[in-house]
């Protein structure tokens, strides 16, 4: 079945010469499951990587790199034509300098010329390559008009280099192709020079060596908000938080912190240099009175009662800083709210009563529980702005949710419009 109960759709992999391209075996297997048609494009290149046959196995569909293949059928305009979505990865430096020049010698690049659907570059190179004044132009080039060139990750290249240009994992890749086939529009190039902090996953507040009370956050929106922001442009750096197990998004620095008072004086020392900070992180609001130097044991002197001493307030913390000159008044500043309803109110209720006390630019309101929110893949919600306005955002993935998020702080970074 394909994301989301949708129809399926026509995606194009095309697979430039690289060693990275044993990845993409794992992007065409995601699309694939899902239930949408893929069609493998290699360039002839590629082909010394990955067999034909591993990427016809994949897709079960043939693999051609030339334009005389299959000449009846034109599918070197047809397949761009039909397509509605296409991936190139590892978008190598001369496949990425080929497509800027217009080129139509193989199949790959035709179909480019042909195809009007969203196009997404993910680029993978040595960092010279990438930094070299010819690839900054074409990369240039190809946003100028209208593709999606991804920013790649850092970390170990051929050989023993290592530096920008590396492919960003499958997981990576599958979750931005997925959001674009959710909304065509969502990574736009709108937060060029806009330093965005985010704090994501939980906090763990330790009882003994062994225990600590925590709480289920897997990370995965604040990674989202992060990976997107970065993609859109952002110079972005993560705080991540305890229990959190998913790769570092590209293009993101990334730090950690375990306890509520660790992520506090992370965030304290990294806000003065960012222009926004959304705090996705879902810290524990009580930490043990005391620490035991041992592990508690069962029997006659194990402890009755755990007393619980109340967490500083980070979100909050910072509003004050920001409205004792602390910070710069340009700060917008986002906070997160995991509600249930109760007998006094509804999720909307306590969580307009929550946004009035903390004093936040933008609420992200979250209902949780019954396998919402928590360590789910998809999410929904509602944006409460501190000018009274509120909007329902729709179930989707959290990438998608990401992205409605980061429209709303577009949005006042253009107004100039904070809380002060």
């Amino acid at each position: 079945m394909s994301t989301s109960g949708s129809a399926p759709k026509r995606i194009i992999v095309g697979v430039g010469g690289g060693i990275a391209a044993y990845k993409v075996c794992s992007v065409i297997r995601h699309f694939t499951e899902r239930g949408h048609h893929v069609r493998v494009i290699p360039t002839a290149s590629a082909l010394n990587f990955i067999g034909a046959a591993t990427f016809e196995a994949l897709s079960g569909n043939p693999v051609d790199t030339g334009v005389f293949a299959d000449v009846p059928s034109v599918q070197h305009v047809r397949l761009g034509q039909e397509a509605d979505l296409v991936i190139i990865a590892p978008a190598t430096a001369d496949l990425m300098s080929r497509s800027a020049s217009g080129r139509a010698d193989d199949l790959l690049t035709a179909t480019l010329l042909t195809a009007r659907c969203p196009v997404i570059f993910v680029p993978a190179m040595h960092t010279e390559m990438w930094e070299h004044p010819a690839t900054v132009a074409n990369v240039a080039t190809l946003r100028e008009r209208g593709n999606i060139v991804i920013e790649p990750a850092s970390g170990r290249l051929t050989g023993t280099d290592t530096g920008a240009g590396r492919l960003p994992e499958p997981e990576e890749i599958s979750a931005l192709g997925d959001l674009v086939l959710e909304r065509s529009d969502a990574i736009p190039r709108d937060l060029e020079g806009v330093r965005v902090l985010v704090t994501a996953g939980g906090t763990r507040e330790p009882l003994d060596p062994v225990r600590f009370l925590g709480n289920r956050s897997s990370g995965k929106q604040g990674y989202a908000l992060a990976r997107l922001a970065a993609q859109r442009g952002a110079d972005v750096t993560l705080i991540s938080g305890a229990g959190v197990h998913l790769p570092p998004p590209p293009a993101v620095a990334l730090q950690h912190a375990g306890t509520a008072a660790e992520l506090e004086a992370a965030v304290n020392a990294a806000a003065p240099e960012h222009d926004v900070v959304i705090m996705a992180a879902a810290v524990a609001d009580f930490r043990p009175t005391t620490f035991v130097d041992a592990k508690i044991k069962k029997g006659p002197t194990e402890p009755s009662l755990i007393e619980l001493t109340r967490n500083p307030d980070i979100l909050a913390g910072l509003v004050r800083r920001r409205a004792d000159g602390s910070l710069p008044q340009a700060k917008i500043i986002v906070g997160f709210a995991a509600e249930t309803g109760d007998a006094s109110g509804d999720v909307l209720f306590h969580a307009r009563a929550k946004l009035a006390r903390k004093g936040c630019d933008l609420l992200v309101v979250n209902a949780v529980g019954d396998g919402k929110a928590f360590e789910m893949d998809s999410n929904a919600g509602w944006l409460l702005s501190a000018d009274g306005s509120e909007a329902a955002i729709e179930h989707g993935s959290k990438s998608l949710m990401s992205s409605r998020i980061l429209d709303a702080i577009t949005a006042l970074l253009g107004d100039g419009a904070c809380s002060t």
